[in-house]
């Protein structure tokens, strides 16, 4: 669908670790050693769902497809990147192409693991990967506001947009995130950043990155074995209003060679009920705004991405252009339903099958079929 986010941190954070777990595969070089990712490296990332799994169990179909999301590890910053230094202005092109930025930040003391500013403070490695997406941000939006100047002598809507964009880059200068701007809803704004893509428009989350003993729970309490970086990122994100997902890079990368009944033993004994990479999976795919409905048919269970409140007929323009065209109308069972009822069959003659038109706004795991005529 177009849709990444985008993985970034200061070098040697954990950020390729927590890649190659992400696509199970190895291909993101994992080395004690800044910039050993140069080159963005882009995957598609499979989104676990059970639901389907479920499914398959009543329908025994020769395939499962699920939804995806693309993922793309971002070479390190370091402080001047918007200047250039270090890999910085790639990085600032890579990261504008994303729609959800992942702070990877190294939550653990480990003396044998360097970190280029010499210690573990993981509000202080925010502040510095921040501090440079604004400066970025000043930059191409002082680039805007020079050309639109130009245009405000003989235009009186690029007028009023030059005194808009000032008023951004006020925000931006008082070191504040174009997100926390009080007229990011406004229609001025949209219009500026439908090409400026601002990096701190974006949603963020935040991937504490932590050793084994900082992810084993030792009770029902997760913030009982929490170390004082964890909770200081905790206390950061809350404040911004984004997530926080506490995950332990090398034990992920453990778990890809492991299958699912083994992967389930181990989390239990750290544990931990959701692993962090899954964590950071859906809530991606939920801050990306998608959802999924599904098909299920002999040949194939299928999660497909739409985003959230789309029309039926837009929903099976994913499948096929046709579909969308000529739509008739949609079959949708709610997922609860055709599991209760043990499939299709059962689900008609308990009268939960409905028939749904053009405007019907298709809800996450409805299981559907179009009917449509080209």
């Amino acid at each position: 669908m177009g849709l990444a986010i985008g993985l970034v941190g200061l070098p040697n954070v954990g950020k390729s670790t927590t890649f190659n777990a992400l696509t199970k595969a190895q291909n993101a070089e994992a080395a004690n050693y800044p910039f050993c990712t140069i080159e963005p490296n882009k995957a598609v990332v499979p989104v676990p769902d059970r639901r389907l799994e479920e499914l398959a169990k009543i329908v025994n179909p020769e395939r499962i497809q699920y939804s995806t999301l693309d993922f793309v590890d971002i070479a390190g910053l370091v402080k001047g990147a918007s200047k250039g230094e270090g890999l910085g202005n790639k990085f600032l092109s890579n990261i504008r192409e994303t729609e959800v930025i992942l702070q990877i930040v190294r939550c653990f003391e480990d003396e044998n693991i360097v970190h280029t500013e010499g210690s573990i403070d993981p509000i202080r490695d925010i502040e510095i990967i921040e501090t440079e997406l604004i400066l970025a941000d000043i930059e191409v939006l002082q680039n805007r506001i020079e050309r639109l100047k130009k245009q405000a002598k003989a235009d009186k809507k690029a007028a009023a947009l030059v005194e808009f964009a000032n008023e951004l880059a006020e925000h931006l200068a008082d070191g504040n995130l174009a997100r926390s701007f009080k007229k990011i809803d406004d229609d001025m704004f949209k219009e500026l950043n439908r090409d400026l893509r601002l990096l701190t428009s974006k949603e963020m989350m935040y991937g504490a990155n932590v050793d084994e003993d900082g992810l084993t729970n030792e009770d029902d309490d997760v913030s009982a074995v929490d170390n004082e970086h964890v909770e200081a990122l905790v206390a950061h994100a809350k404040a911004q209003n984004c997530e926080v997902i506490k995950l332990c890079a090398k034990i992920e990368e453990e778990l890809v060679g492991l299958d699912d009944d083994e992967r389930e033993d181990f989390l239990n004994e750290l544990g931990v009920e959701e692993s962090g990479l899954n964590q950071i999976i859906h809530k991606g795919f939920d801050k990306l705004g998608l959802m999924s409905y599904f098909t299920a048919g002999v040949k194939e269970v299928r999660s497909w991405t739409i985003r959230k409140n789309t029309a039926a007929p837009k929903a099976a323009a994913v499948i096929h252009n046709d579909f969308e065209k000529g739509f008739i109308r949609a079959e949708v069972i709610a997922y609860e339903d055709f599991i209760a009822n043990g499939g299709e069959s059962g689900s008609k003659e308990a009268g939960k099958m409905r028939l749904e038109g053009k405007d019907y706004i298709v809800q996450d795991g409805d299981v559907m079929h179009f009917r449509f005529n080209v």
